[in-house]
Order: C-alpha cells, then sequence, then structure tokens
C-alpha cells in the first residue's frame, strides 16, 4: 500500500492508541472469543495465543497511521499460519481479521472525538484507509493460511504414507505403535479388512486416482499407498459395505487384485501377498477386479506357472500326448464331469451323451492317467491339474 506521511492529528490519535495497546488486545481478544465458535475452545486456540495475536496487529494497525512506512505483512502472515495449524477454519480467521478493524476503526473514532483537530472530513479518509488496510491484511492472512494449509496437507500425506508402508511391511507390531498408527489412518485396530492392489499404468501416477474419497463416500475407510509399480490400500470393509467397494474399484480401468478378508491389522503384509497373487491371476487381462476368494487355486496357478506347468505334466500327460480328437474328447468330458459334481447323469446331459459313454470315457481317464476317479485325494489332484491346465492355457486343444 503506497502511501504519504498521516496527517498529525491522526497520528496523535494512533500514538494514544499505542500508548494502551495492551489492554486494547486483551478487549479484542475476549470479543473474539464472545463472538467466534472456534475461538472459544482453549484446546484449538489458546486464550493467550488469541491475545498475544490481537495485541502484535492491533499495534501493527496502529503503528501504521503514525508512519510511512509500508505495511509489513510479517504479523497478520504468522497469524495466518498458526490458525492454519491450529485447524480454524480459513472463513472464521478472515472474519476474527474483519471484527479486528471494526474495533480498531471504534476506538479510533472514540480516540479522535477527544482530539479537536481531527475533523469529519478527516475521519472520512481515515475510514477509507482503515479498510484499505484491512483489505491488505485479509489477502496477507489468507495467502499465508492456504500456504500453511498446504504445507500440513503433504506433512499429513507423508505421514499416512510411511504409516501405511509401516502395516504393508510388518513393521508396525507392538500394540501401542499400532494404536498409534490406526488412530492417524483411521483405521480400527481389529476387525475385517483386505488389501488392494492395482498395477499402475505410469510410474507415479496413481492407477486408481480419488479412490480414497470414494471409498469414504461410501462410508469405507481405507489407506493408500504409491510405489512404482503398484498402488496399494488397506480397507476396513464390513460384510455389507463389500459390493459398494468393489463397485467402486471397477470404475477405474486398471488391473485390480483382492485380498481375502483378514482380521487383524497385523496380518496385512500376508494379505498383499494374496492381493499380489490375485493381481497376476488376471493374466493377460488389461483390466479386471481379481478376487483371491473367487478362485484360489488360480491365483496360485498364475503366481508359480512353471509348478504348475509341472502339476499338469506329472497327472495329464498321457492324455495331452492322444491325437487331438480323442484328447478333446475325455478333457471335455473329465471339465463338465468335475462342474457336474462327479454325476454321469448330468455330464451325459450336458454332452448330449449316454451316461455310459460318459463311464466309458471316464475309465479310460483313469487308465492314462493311473488315477481312480473314486479315490478323493486322486480326484484332487486330477482336479487341480485340469484347472491348471486351464489357466496355463488360455486358447486350449
Amino acid at each position: 500500500m503506497v502511501r504519504t506521511s498521516p496527517p498529525s492529528p491522526i497520528g496523535e490519535v494512533a500514538a494514544a492508541l499505542l500508548a494502551r495497546i495492551d489492554d486494547l488486545g486483551l478487549q479484542l481478544a475476549r470479543i473474539l472469543v464472545a463472538e467466534l465458535d472456534t475461538y472459544r475452545d482453549e484446546e484449538v486456540v489458546p486464550f493467550t495465543t488469541i491475545q498475544i495475536s490481537c495485541t502484535r496487529n492491533l499495534r501493527l494497525m496502529a503503528q501504521h497511521f503514525t508512519t510511512d512506512e509500508p505495511v509489513d505483512p510479517a504479523p497478520p502472515r504468522e497469524t495466518g499460519r498458526l490458525r492454519a495449524q491450529q485447524g480454524v477454519p480459513l472463513a472464521e480467521t478472515l472474519h476474527a481479521f474483519r471484527i479486528g478493524f471494526e474495533f480498531l476503526w471504534s476506538e479510533l473514532v472514540a480516540e479522535a472525538r477527544r482530539h479537536q483537530a481531527v475533523s469529519d472530513a478527516v475521519l472520512v479518509d481515515l475510514a477509507a484507509e482503515v479498510w484499505a488496510l484491512a483489505g491488505e491484511y485479509s489477502v496477507a492472512v489468507a495467502a499465508a493460511y492456504r500456504e500453511r494449509s498446504s504445507e500440513l496437507m503433504l506433512q499429513r500425506e507423508h505421514e499416512r504414507s510411511v504409516l501405511v508402508e509401516a502395516l504393508f511391511t510388518g513393521v508396525i507390531a507392538d500394540p501401542a505403535t499400532l494404536g498409534e498408527a490406526t488412530r492417524i489412518l483411521g483405521l480400527p485396530a481389529r476387525g475385517r479388512f483386505v488389501v488392494v492392489a492395482a498395477e499402475v499404468g505410469v510410474a507415479g501416477r496413481e492407477a486408481l486416482p480419488g479412490i480414497e474419497a470414494a471409498l469414504r463416500h461410501a462410508r469405507i475407510t481405507s489407506a493408500w499407498r504409491l510405489q512404482p509399480d503398484q498402488q496399494i490400500g488397506v480397507l476396513a470393509l464390513a460384510v455389507d459395505r463389500e459390493s459398494a467397494a468393489l463397485a467402486a474399484l471397477r470404475k477405474h480401468r486398471a488391473r485390480i487384485g483382492v485380498s481375502p478378508p483378514y482380521e487383524s491389522l497385523t496380518e496385512t503384509p500376508q494379505a498383499l501377498h494374496f492381493a499380489r497373487l490375485a493381481l497376476v491371476g488376471l493374466a493377460d487381462r488389461a483390466s479386471g477386479v481379481a478376487r483371491f476368494d473367487d478362485n484360489p487355486l488360480g491365483m496360485v496357478v498364475a503366481a508359480a506357472p512353471a509348478e504348475a506347468a509341472h502339476l499338469v505334466d506329472l497327472r495329464l500327460r498321457a492324455i495331452l500326448a492322444l491325437p487331438h480328437e480323442e484328447r478333446v474328447r475325455l478333457l471335455e468330458t473329465l471339465e463338465t464331469w468335475f462342474a457336474a459334481g462327479g454325476s454321469a447323469a448330468t455330464t451325459g446331459e450336458r454332452l448330449f451323451l449316454h451316461p455310459n459313454t460318459v463311464r466309458y470315457r471316464l475309465r479310460r481317464v483313469e487308465k492314462l492317467t493311473g488315477r481312480s476317479l473314486s479315490d478323493p485325494a486322486a480326484v484332487r489332484d486330477l482336479g487341480a491339474a485340469l484347472q491348471a491346465w486351464q489357466i496355463l492355457t488360455p486358447v486350449r486343444l
């Protein structure tokens, strides 16, 4: 604010206010506490900090009318940063400054009435300058408030990110540390949780932008960490919110794996492993959500293809070595038999075959594999080998 030297009568008025500035600062602090809800909460804004701020800013305002020096933005900036730190809303902070300038104006007018040299014309000019000064203060306060708010947001995001990483790596184990971490992250220490792992398309860019806010809107608390290749998160997920969580995830064109539910956050590292297995289970799909529990064997096969291929070779080698048509018939029959719950009659209906034909083909399977379909252990082995073959051979036969 470019200024000329203030008229000497106004300088005298301002000097009179400066002589009792401590008392005026206390009066203004009491007014703010009476009029503003946030300022009444001592735990949020201690009264001493209000009084100090009021006194410093009133002194600066009054000194403005005793000199031609430009406005010093430091005190209002300090107040703006402090109120942001304390969590006072910006609107209420600016309202406090408006009240402060109204108080200053009323004191200037009251003091001016004691000075005969101060005419109404001088007061009119003074009013214009007071409210111009108020505008400069408001700009300084708001800029500093937003600056500190941004710093705090980045700081909190960094703290959250570090704590989430600690959960995923298992660094947090003792109850006290876990309790503090869950308080900051907004997660319960125990409950029903799942881990989500989403493949990142471009390093440094979220695969699921806005997912935390979307889940919060669906009444689901979550905490996330962005890694170079994946965006990983832990969700506090009640059973009745599961469909909402899946709907929020499916809105993104990303490859996403979801772990089985678990009850304690100390199990998060293992859950992350399962979520990543589920992600691998998507194979060559460009996008989608895969839950580990939907196909646990399939997830394990996808994560260990070499071992799965060995299982296929061990149990199905003889069938896979057959001529094409016979191989197709036997594998199709075996696959349908498993889907039919081991019923030859149902298998026959689905394949439009006589049940005896189904039984004949199943006996061929038993002979070629050396495994009896009446033996539960053999059925388990053949079922696992068949499913592994289905996963490893997308275009089959």
